[in-house]
């Protein structure tokens, strides 16, 4: 994935975990956020990244498998984003 808005999430991500992935370990992966080394701290500060730069929702208490890996997330927000 290496459109802008994949590009963005990367590194929302690579920022939530301290820089290790690195964004373009992410843009290059399509296995879950865990096996990326995503941890429970990290994802919650991704959620909280996502939510205050694209104003969308990502509920933990409902279905949630678009926090199950970097594309379904990037198509999560892409369906919810003008």
């Amino acid at each position: 994935m290496t459109d802008p808005l994949a590009r963005r999430i990367a590194g929302m991500i690579s920022t939530a975990c301290d820089g290790r992935p690195t964004a373009q370990e992410i843009l290059g992966s399509d296995g879950s956020l865990s096996a990326l080394g995503v941890t429970s701290l990290a994802l919650l500060r991704l959620i909280d990244a996502v939510e205050e730069e694209f104003d969308v929702t990502l509920d933990l208490d409902g279905e949630a498998a678009y926090l199950d890996s970097f594309p379904l997330l990037v198509g999560y927000v892409n369906e919810r984003t003008p």
